[in-house]
């Protein structure tokens, strides 16, 4: 490399220092440009896109155990000519779960050393294949510390090598066996395979909610080696519940008690539901059910505790969703939006006709233990720490937009200004400002002039009219527990879901984040896909792409899938629908995988290598600083350190 004479200001010179510390030889600054360039040709790991998990633990364990298929596809790969479908599913099954799948073979194996055997070879194989995109720097750190050293040994076996080469590493596994040490050693291989399949995971919102594994899945999301995740407006609600806003909190209970997911709430997070139990059922006998007793009294709480925050905020232009001034007890119907309905119920014992956004004492009280128990649960706040420090509003990754829900738009597409605390926003400013106040509403000081504003502000995210989380007009909740006409159920979508299909709108929506290449795309959750009506979740060209199929049981008949997924490998984009899981068990007994779909709509040419990332990006610039410390150590302006 020439070196061309050149000045460094103060500024460039005092940064060289501080990089000299790091590299303080020339050769050591080589070494590291030779690695860096080196990094930046090889093929781009693979990404994982998923959207809208909704607490379904296990298909969402399974998903991302085989990486939406890529590890069959490994499989496949290194053994589709010499073993049979069957044989490839249980070697699947064994990367999947590996402590249960070993549990099983025990049971049904009756020659268990020359499985074993057989076993192993294979695993290595499929590691091998799946650790070729990577540096042998970078596999090394993914190793299992505990079994490094082995692993590294028998990833680097080549087919030619010496008798000698072959009986040391036959030898190696060999004593693994003999010493009772396979069933750790392969758990060891599983798990790596598994982190070399998938480079980096995105989770597009919608963590929390009517499935029961919430709790869980954060738990799983905490373990893992590289992920984000776009903030959507049930994880909005979850976080505002914590941060100590009130309607976020009656909300939360609401939306679990419904769902019929209480042990969440109560053994996953340690919140007590027994004040509100006793409460509703002493002020709702005629409910019956003591579920149905708990909806009905948080519900009334939460429509009592939106009406005031609506007050406070008239900027929200949310008065339309006051309800229950408009109920007429005398006929049993309500008035909405100039259209009459008959209510299914009148009992509301704690609504006070003249001031009904009044909370009684009993009310305040339970909703006083309520936030406590959000605020003080060690577990909650742990989950909430990581999605703020793991998450945003949206993101822009390796030349894709992620956000959950929409960019909230105008019937004749233009930006939707949104009054933000007097302040009107849209776009791009407005996810960011929004980002900002979901910050302060957990972080900032009680105390903070602005504390109550951003608490109220993460209700709006869940359910505001120009919420770019939401993405509707109205939210139904009230309607729909209390008005059995469906027709008053409908709630309209922002016009984004209308101008999302059109390709010039999403080109103009990439660029207002910066985004202006052929191979940017909008990556959104948030909508379930009619797949059963014919319907695509590749929109605009491929410019947009929804991967919200509806992991939620509750959706499969509506959307004729169990989710979307999405891979972007070197190669390009694929979008995998996939079918009901049936479970671990079968999974286990039958090598039962989830039915997958897999259908390119993006290949490149070339083959994207590193050096067309964001990462590569950041290499580069690394590159071109060391190359300046290079120079200065050439041309004299810094001293290198001699070596002994």
């Amino acid at each position: 490399m020439r070196s061309t004479e050149y000045h460094l200001s103060n500024h460039e010179l005092k940064y060289l220092k501080l990089l000299a510390e790091d590299y303080p030889t020339i050769q050591a600054v080589c070494t590291e440009i030779i690695n860096l360039q080196a990094i930046l040709n090889l093929p781009k790991g693979t990404e994982h896109f998923m959207s809208d998990l909704h607490g379904e633990y296990d298909a969402f364990y399974h998903i991302v155990n085989n990486c939406s298929g890529v590890i069959r596809e490994k499989v496949d790969l290194v053994f589709g000519k010499t073993l049979s479908d069957q044989e490839r599913s249980e070697i699947c099954t064994l990367i999947y779960y590996p402590e249960q799948k070993l549990r099983y073979i025990k049971q049904t194996e009756s020659n268990l050393d020359a499985w074993y055997q057989k076993t192993l070879h294979q695993l290595i194989g499929v590691c091998r294949i799946t650790a070729s995109k990577y540096t042998r720097s970078k596999v090394r750190k993914a190793l299992p510390p505990e079994f490094s050293y082995i692993i590294d040994e028998l990833l680097h076996a080549q087919p030619g090598e010496d008798s000698n080469q072959q009986v040391y590493h036959a030898k190696i596994i060999d004593t693994i066996i003999g010493i009772n040490n396979a069933d750790e050693f392969i758990t060891a291989l599983c798990s790596l395979i598994k982190r070399l399949a998938v480079d980096y995971l995105h989770i597009v919102g919608d963590i929390f909610d009517r499935g029961p594994g919430a709790d869980r899945i954060m738990d799983l999301l905490m373990q893992h080696h590289a992920v984000d995740v776009e903030w959507g407006n049930h994880d909005i609600l979850w976080m505002g519940a914590a941060s100590g806003s009130e309607a976020c909190a009656a909300a939360v209970v609401r939306n679990t008690v419904a769902g019929g997911n209480l042990a969440t709430l109560e053994s996953g997070y340690g919140i007590s539901m027994r004040e509100l139990a006793m409460f509703a059922k002493e002020q709702y006998p005629e409910c019956g059910d003591l579920n149905h007793a708990i909806r009905k009294a948080i519900s009334i709480i939460l429509f009592k505790l939106e009406g005031q925050l609506i007050r406070r905020h008239p900027e929200f232009q949310m008065e339309h969703r006051m309800l229950l001034h408009q109920i007429n007890y005398e006929q049993g119907t309500i008035e909405i939006e100039g259209k009459t309905y008959k209510l299914n119920t009148t009992v509301f014992p704690t609504v006070n006709r003249e001031n009904p956004y009044e909370l009684t004492e009993e009310e305040k009280n339970i909703l006083h233990g309520l936030i406590e128990d959000f605020k003080e649960s060690e577990r909650l706040n742990r989950h909430m720490r990581f999605l703020y420090a793991k998450g945003s509003m949206y993101k822009c990754f390796n030349q894709n937009l992620l956000f959950h829900g929409c960019i909230p738009m105008t019937a004749d597409g233009e930006l939707t200004g949104v009054n933000v605390g007097g302040r009107i926003v849209k776009g791009k400013e407005l996810m960011d400002l929004s980002d900002k106040l979901v910050r302060r509403a957990y972080f900032a000081p009680s105390t903070a002039a602005d504390k109550p504003f951003c608490l109220d502000y993460m209700w709006y995210l869940w359910s505001g009219k120009d919420s770019p989380l939401f993405g509707r007009e109205k939210m139904t909740t009230f309607e729909r527990m209390f008005i059995d006409d469906k027709s008053a159920w409908t709630e309209k979508k922002n016009p984004y879901y209308k101008w999302y299909n059109q390709e010039e709108v999403c080109e103009m929506l990439l660029r207002e984040f910066g985004l202006n290449t052929p191979f940017c795309h909008i990556i959104n959750g948030h909508v379930p896909v009619r797949a059963g009506d014919g319907e695509s979740p590749i929109k605009a060209g491929g410019k947009l792409i929804v991967i919200d199929g509806g992991f939620c049981e509750a959706y499969h008949p509506t959307t004729g899938i169990a989710g979307y997924t999405l891979i972007y490998n070197s190669h390009g984009m694929r979008i995998k629908s996939h079918q009901p899981f049936d479970g671990v068990r079968s999974a286990l007994e039958e090598n039962k995988d989830i039915q997958s779909r897999s259908d390119v709509f993006e290949t490149h040419f070339a083959r994207m290598m590193v050096m067309d990332t964001d990462n590569g990006n950041d290499i580069s610039n690394q590159i071109y600083d060391l190359t300046m410390l290079l120079n200065a150590y050439r041309q004299g302006l810094l001293s290198p350190k001699v070596t002994k």
